[in-house]
């Protein structure tokens, strides 16, 4: 079984108790900072939390995702030496909702996957990043396949033939959702998601509970900002009069998302775009982090008992961590918890492949 020794091995260090997956494995536990036990300080403070400012050298490379429309989009890649590079693992970091390469947990992640003498591409979805231009469309949580586009074209480009996947939130749905379409199929060794958005629905309307309002607010302005932005670079396809009022995210969804994406509806749009549908398809070893007090992420029963069921999936629900947070009680960067296990997750995977 795929036991993360590295994880194991801080937690006996430092003689803390282990916690138990969904399938056995044991992991070092979460003990929030002590400012913060509640889901939404640990949300907000989360969001904001100063990080060293990240120095490595990186190459910016497009690539063509959709031939039929031309859609390309910008990665943010860190290469190992080329006469090494093709041995080495390769992580994709995949950012949230309105998120980019330069989203402080990408960046955390990415310093850890170098120190690790990883590659590392860092990925921006369509339209996010600045790169509003690179696409006629949209972007939406059922786009796998760009995630699947970068598998395929730098894994041929420099023979690379190890891949680990890390999506938080929104991206947490794109990973799980491609490894659910991959299967075993190589490259794709590894995923770890950290409160990934699997049942869209749910969580669009958790969104807009009284106490999430701030959160879809400011979701909302930012997913607006970006549609007039579209507008004017393709007022060809995007027309901003006629929409009326968009209140919620499912009010976005119905009216803009759907209408320029092809679904009957914003149910229509979260019932295809939404991991949980594919989860069962998951064969490679994955790590699913999820706080039990994450404000607006919600698994139904269905896609619990799924997750649960599925060997391949490795289940961590602690009680707190927030949405996509998870700041621990410990000293400098360690306090991004979720960061830690997710990298450890990816190397222990690794070094089992370097065995067989």
């Amino acid at each position: 079984m795929y036991c993360s020794l590295l994880m194991i091995e801080a937690a006996e260090h430092a003689n803390l108790p282990l916690m138990r997956t969904s399938q056995g494995i044991e992991l070092p536990p979460f003990t929030p900072h002590r400012a913060l036990t509640a889901g939404h300080l640990q949300t907000i403070v989360g969001n904001y939390w100063r990080r060293p400012h990240l120095d490595l050298k990186h190459v910016d490379e497009e690539l063509l995702v959709d031939p039929s429309d031309g859609s390309r989009i910008r990665c943010r890649c860190h290469w190992q030496p080329e006469d090494v590079r093709a041995s080495r693992f390769t992580a994709v970091l995949v950012h949230g909702l309105e998120g980019s390469v330069n989203s402080g947990y990408i960046r955390g992640l990415t310093a850890r996957a170098w120190a690790m003498g990883w590659n590392v591409i860092r990925m921006n979805m369509r339209n996010c990043g600045g790169t509003e231009e690179l696409t006629p469309t949209l972007y939406h949580s059922g786009l796998s396949c760009d995630v699947s586009a970068i598998l395929a074209h730098f894994g041929e480009r420099y023979n690379l033939t190890r891949f680990g996947l890390i999506g938080y939130s929104m991206g947490g749905n794109l990973v799980l959702k491609t490894a659910g379409e991959w299967g075993a199929q190589r490259p794709l060794c590894a995923v770890a998601a950290v409160c990934p958005a699997v049942d869209l629905a749910p969580g669009s309307d958790a969104l807009h509970e009284p106490q999430n309002r701030a959160y879809e607010w400011h979701f909302l302005r930012g997913l607006m900002a970006r549609f007039r932005r579209k507008a004017a670079l393709f007022p060809q396809i995007y027309k901003t009069e006629g929409i009326g009022p968009v209140r919620s995210i499912r009010e976005f969804d119905n009216k803009i998302l759907a209408r320029y994406w092809g679904f009957r509806d914003a149910d229509d749009y979260y019932f295809r775009a939404a991991a949980a549908r594919v989860i069962d398809g998951i064969r490679v070893p994955t790590l699913i982090l999820q706080a039990q007090d994450d404000p607006f992420i919600r698994l139904t029963d269905e896609t619990r008992a799924r997750i649960l069921d599925n060997p391949a999936i490795h289940f961590v629900e602690p009680l707190h961590g927030g949405h996509c947070a998870f700041l621990a009680r410990a000293q400098g960067e360690a306090v991004h918890w979720a960061e830690e296990q997710a990298i450890a997750w990816l190397a222990h995977v690794a070094r089992a492949h370097d065995l067989q």
